[in-house]
């Protein structure tokens, strides 16, 4: 092998990969990816098609993290996700202070008791919920631990992505992952640029209907320090029928204010 090897990324971006990696770890992560974004068990053959790998590779990847507790095989054949990855997500979350000072924060002034309230984290292209308070209102849109959304067409994830810098979301936008969910996505860079501009200064991201019809929600970023990047964002969604502009301006201003006591906690004064 050269000084790099060229791995295809589970969203199907080549990414070089430095001296010294071991690209069997890259593929089996590639393979969990595979298996946690599936609304169902994938067959040997689907997942080989997916990572475009040879099937003995794949085979041995699912054998190994079926053995490592990663992985689980169906007696049809089939693979899903194990239930030691539960086991090591629940680790990681519980030694980090982002998700234990979001929890603490709604358990002591438990804001919006009928919405569901979620905390997110920005992963490339996407978002991923990494906490989340549910509400006592039922709209039909399961949002979980461990989900994961197109950021462009979230609020929390346009939050996000409004903090960052020209180049950073230039790249973002010509690799070609702005992925539309619904007719009113937004998946133009241009205008997803426009946009961002817009949440930058109000300071809180809208989607409506961008990730689900008739769903609407609302992000506002949460900061470690001062100057950098939002490292999460909290959003609330509920259903646009349910929403006037008391509940509108009432939700706003809930999740700018979760979101800035969660920034004072991290230690950035004056939020």
């Amino acid at each position: 092998m050269g000084k790099t090897e060229s791995i295809t990324a589970a969203r199907g971006e080549p990414h070089a990969v430095p001296r010294g990696t071991v690209p069997a770890v890259l593929r089996a992560a590639r393979l969990l990816d595979a298996l946690a974004g599936a609304n169902e068990p994938l067959s040997l053959t689907t997942l080989t098609a997916q990572l475009g790998l040879p099937r003995s590779t794949v085979h041995g990847l699912c054998a190994t993290l079926v053995l490592a507790g990663l992985a689980t095989r169906f007696e049809n054949g089939t693979y899903h996700l194990g239930a030691r990855v539960l086991d090591l997500a629940q680790a990681f979350l519980a030694r980090t202070d982002l998700t234990a000072e979001f929890t603490e924060i709604l358990a002591a002034t438990n804001p919006l008791p009928e919405e569901s309230i979620v905390l997110s984290v920005l992963d490339g292209p996407d978002i991923v919920y990494v906490a989340c308070r549910t509400g006592t209102r039922l709209f039909g849109f399961n949002l979980r631990i461990g989900m994961r959304l197109p950021a462009n067409c979230t609020a929390s994830g346009k939050a996000q992505l409004a903090s960052l810098d020209e180049k950073q979301l230039a790249a973002l936008a010509s690799a070609g992952s702005l992925v539309g969910l619904t007719e009113r996505s937004i998946t133009d860079p241009a205008a997803l640029l426009k946009e961002l501009a817009q949440v930058r200064r109000r300071g809180y991201a809208v989607d409506t209907e961008e990730t689900r019809k008739g769903i609407v929600c609302f992000g506002a970023p949460v900061f470690r320090s001062a100057a950098g990047p939002a490292i999460a964002a909290v959003g609330v969604s509920m259903p646009k029928v349910a929403l006037d502009a008391r509940q509108r301006a009432r939700t706003i201003e809930t999740v700018r204010e979760v979101a800035a006591a969660l920034s004072k906690r991290l230690g950035v004064g004056g939020v």
